[in-house]
C-alpha cells in the first residue's frame, strides 16, 4: 500500500480524472504528490518523459493523461487520438519499468471491448471481436496500453495494472461541444437552451444504452486498486491485470435526456436527429471484480448530475 508519504506522479492531474485522483489522494492525506501541466512536461516527448523520471524517481504513477473526446472529437482526429495516446502511454509506461516505479495504474476505458460483446461486459470479452468504428484508434491505443503493462509485467516483473472505467462526467468535466462527452454535452446544451429559450437537438434516436460513472467515484476506485490489487504471475499470464469500473446498470440516452431537462430546469422541445449515429447498441460494465475485490460506486445518477451542473454554473461555461 501507498504511504501518505509515498512519492505519487498522477500524469494528466488537470484532466478530469487526474485532478479527481489528486483530491482523492489529498483527502487521504497524501503529503507528496507530483504534478506537472503540458507545458512543464510534454508527456509525448520521449527524451523529455526520461528525464523526469530519472530526476524525480517517482514510487508509485497514476497514468491519467490522455487525448479524449467525443463521437465528433474522435471521428474528426481518429490519427492525434491514435498517435498521441500511443506515445503517452508507451512513454511513461517504459519510463516507470527504467526507473523501478513499484507500481503503475493505467486508466483505461470502456471502448475496448468490441462493439456487440455481450452484456455486461466483462474483462474476458477483450479481443473477442470488431470494435466500434467511431472511435476504433482510442480503443486500439488503450488495448496497447493494457498489453504493454501486462507485458512489462511478464517480461520486467513489474507491478503494473489498468482500470477500465465507464463514461465519466462530474468536476472538471469538458463542456465543449465539439470535443464532449454525452452527458456535459447535454448539459451545457439544455442550459443555453432554456437560457434563449429555443430546442434543443440531440445526435441519434436516443435508444442506445450508457453507464454512467461520476469522477470522484472513479478517483476512489483508483486509489483503492492502486492499495488493493495485485494480479499474481498466473493472473498476468492469463491477462486479469485490469479491472472495469462502473456502477453496473445503465439508462437510455433519451432517459438521460429527460434527467438532465429535468435537473438543469429545461422545458422545452428535445428534436433527435436520427441522421447521426447512435454509436455502440449498448455498454455496460460488469463489475463483479471489482465488487469481489471490496469496492462499490457510491453516488447516484441524479445525485452526480446535480453536482455536475453547479460546477458548470459555477466556471462559466466550463472548458
Amino acid at each position: 500500500m501507498m504511504n501518505t508519504d509515498s512519492k505519487i506522479f498522477v500524469a494528466g492531474h488537470r484532466g478530469m480524472v487526474g485532478s479527481g485522483i489528486v483530491r482523492a489522494l489529498e483527502a487521504s492525506g497524501h503529503t507528496n504528490i507530483i504534478v506537472r501541466t503540458r507545458a512543464e512536461l510534454d508527456l509525448t516527448d520521449a527524451a523529455a518523459v526520461a528525464t523526469f523520471f530519472e530526476q524525480e524517481k517517482p514510487e508509485y504513477v497514476f497514468l491519467a493523461a490522455a487525448k479524449v473526446g467525443g463521437i465528433l472529437a474522435n471521428n474528426t482526429y481518429p490519427a492525434d487520438f491514435l498517435y498521441q495516446n500511443l506515445q503517452i502511454q508507451n512513454n511513461v509506461i517504459h519510463q516507470a519499468y527504467v526507473h523501478g516505479v513499484k507500481k503503475l495504474l493505467f486508466l483505461g476505458s470502456s471502448c475496448i471491448y468490441p462493439k456487440h460483446a455481450p452484456q455486461p461486459m466483462k474483462e474476458e470479452h477483450l479481443l473477442t471481436g470488431l470494435l466500434e468504428p467511431t472511435n476504433e484508434p482510442y480503443a486500439i491505443a488503450k488495448i496497447s496500453g493494457i498489453k504493454m503493462c501486462q507485458s512489462y509485467n511478464r517480461q520486467y516483473d513489474t507491478n503494473f495494472i489498468a482500470a477500465m472505467p465507464t463514461n465519466l462526467y462530474g468536476t472538471n468535466d469538458n463542456f465543449d461541444l465539439k470535443t464532449s462527452h454525452v452527458l456535459p454535452a447535454m448539459i451545457r446544451k439544455f442550459h443555453e437552451a432554456k437560457e434563449s429559450g429555443s430546442s434543443v437537438t440531440l445526435w441519434g434516436t436516443g435508444s442506445p444504452k450508457r453507464e454512467f460513472l461520476h469522477v470522484d467515484d472513479m478517483a476512489a476506485a483508483a486509489v483503492f486498486l492502486m492499495n488493493s490489487f495485485d494480479p499474481t504471475p498466473e493472473q498476468n499470464e492469463a491477462g486479469e491485470i485490469f479491472c472495469n469500473v462502473g456502477v453496473g446498470e445503465d439508462i437510455s440516452i433519451r432517459e438521460l435526456a429527460e434527467l438532465v431537462a429535468d435537473v438543469v430546469g429545461f422545458t422545452g422541445e428535445t428534436v433527435w436527429d436520427s441522421t447521426k449515429p447512435d454509436g455502440t447498441p449498448r455498454k455496460l460494465l460488469d463489475v463483479s471484480v471489482l465488487h469481489t475485490l471490496g469496492w462499490d460506486a457510491a453516488i447516484p445518477l441524479r445525485e452526480g448530475i446535480e453536482k455536475t451542473y453547479e460546477w458548470f454554473l459555477a466556471n462559466g461555461s466550463g472548458k
